[in-house]
């Protein structure tokens, strides 16, 4: 039966859900809370915590993807940041907090316009390898090809790419695209990479060799996409399609597994609850652990589309702090809203529907079930 929608004679659209319009539904078996394990496994690297940090300067800095490691999660610096550009961000990071909305934008692109250190990126990795926690950056794929040898001499464990599309077959008539394939083929770390929204773009990144796909494109809560491209794709339906092909690559490859990551509207407990209910192996947290105390953006939160020179596609946004990274983790939490204990939250999920793993969890029953707040 097909779900597409007819927006006019000429055009016909596809309906696509997101994680507000889904709900996880209880099967006949329950289980207790502490009998359940969250805990998954990439490559040779093993994380009792399904929660990948994104690598966004006001979530990730050395220390913070330090403390996020010890705690059982995967921290990534974002390589293209401020702490590669500047031997103490601390103040500008200060000064990003403090500015007035109207200004934010102009401010932060003159802060970004300073270049790339190629030694800061090696000191900000082997300050993390220092700490014995998996070590993990993240570059842009117009980064890639220039600072790829940096990273990996660094010692860097996994390796992301990671951008608001990233495809398997970019086209450039002005410069050499960065082949993929042959990319990950010649390096000796596994490879996330992303964003993907579609079952063909995921499927063409599962054959590049790619350990990881992040799933989604303008869904966070620092996007401005939708509005200024135009283009949005909703994360129940993206993470369900990108799933399907991981299940379909798994018989093309003859037993191959590829993570699939949603990365994008993912806040609050309940949405990482349902992004492992479509599929998702693990999740890429922003907003939710730019709530942390200790998070390097003091209660703003942006992306690298904050900034971007010609066409900004994102804003610095006030997400408050809720807690210190281990209460948004594990708890205790003091509210109702689902900013803390998100850990709590996803075992009590696998608990209350009988499950008891992540893998098992994926295959729970869905409902489409629009949310209408009170």
């Amino acid at each position: 039966m097909s779900n597409e929608i007819e927006i006019g004679r000429g055009k016909r659209g596809r309906r696509a859900f997101s994680f507000d319009d889904v709900a996880v539904v209880p099967s006949r078996r329950t289980r207790d809370p502490e009998e359940v394990s969250v805990g998954w496994q990439i490559d040779a690297y093993h994380f009792d915590l399904p929660v990948v940090a994104a690598p966004m300067d006001s979530v990730m800095s050395p220390s913070t993807a330090v403390a996020l490691g010890r705690l059982g999660g995967l921290g990534v610096l974002d390589l293209e940041g401020l702490w590669t550009r500047y031997e103490n961000p601390e103040p500008l990071l200060a000064e990003i907090a403090e500015l007035d909305q109207g200004r934010s934008t102009a401010r932060m692109q003159e802060l970004y316009a300073a270049p790339i250190q190629a030694e800061l990126i090696t000191q900000r990795l082997k300050e993390v390898r220092a700490s014995g926690v998996t070590v993990a950056g993240s570059l842009s794929p117009q980064r890639t090809q220039e600072f790829s040898q940096t990273v990996v001499d660094a010692g860097v464990d996994l390796f992301v790419i990671r951008g608001t599309t990233v495809s398997a077959e970019h086209v450039s008539g002005r410069a050499e695209a960065l082949n993929l394939k042959r990319f990950i083929y010649e390096l000796d770390v596994p490879v996330i990479v992303g964003g993907a929204s579609t079952y063909t773009a995921a499927l063409h990144l599962m054959r590049t060799g790619a350990a990881g796909v992040l799933v989604g494109f303008g869904g966070g809560a620092a996007h401005t996409t939708r509005i200024s491209l135009g283009i949005h794709a909703p994360m129940a339906t993206a993470v369900a399609d990108v799933a399907a092909a991981r299940r379909d690559y798994l018989d093309e490859s003859g037993g191959r597994y590829v993570h699939v990551i949603a990365d994008g509207g993912v806040g609050r407990s309940g949405d990482l609850v349902k992004a492992v209910a479509c599929g998702a192996d693990a999740v890429m947290l922003g907003a939710a652990l730019a709530r942390a105390s200790q998070a390097p953006g003091r209660g703003w939160h942006w992306g690298s589309e904050a900034h971007h020179p010609e066409l900004p596609r994102g804003e610095r946004v006030e997400v408050g702090t809720a807690g210190s990274l281990e209460e948004i983790l594990f708890g205790p939490g003091r509210r109702a809203d689902g900013t803390l204990n998100l850990i709590g939250a996803l075992k009590r999920a696998l608990a209350t529907t009988g499950y008891s793993d992540i893998k098992e969890f994926q295959r729970v029953e869905v409902v489409v079930s629009p949310y209408q707040p009170h």
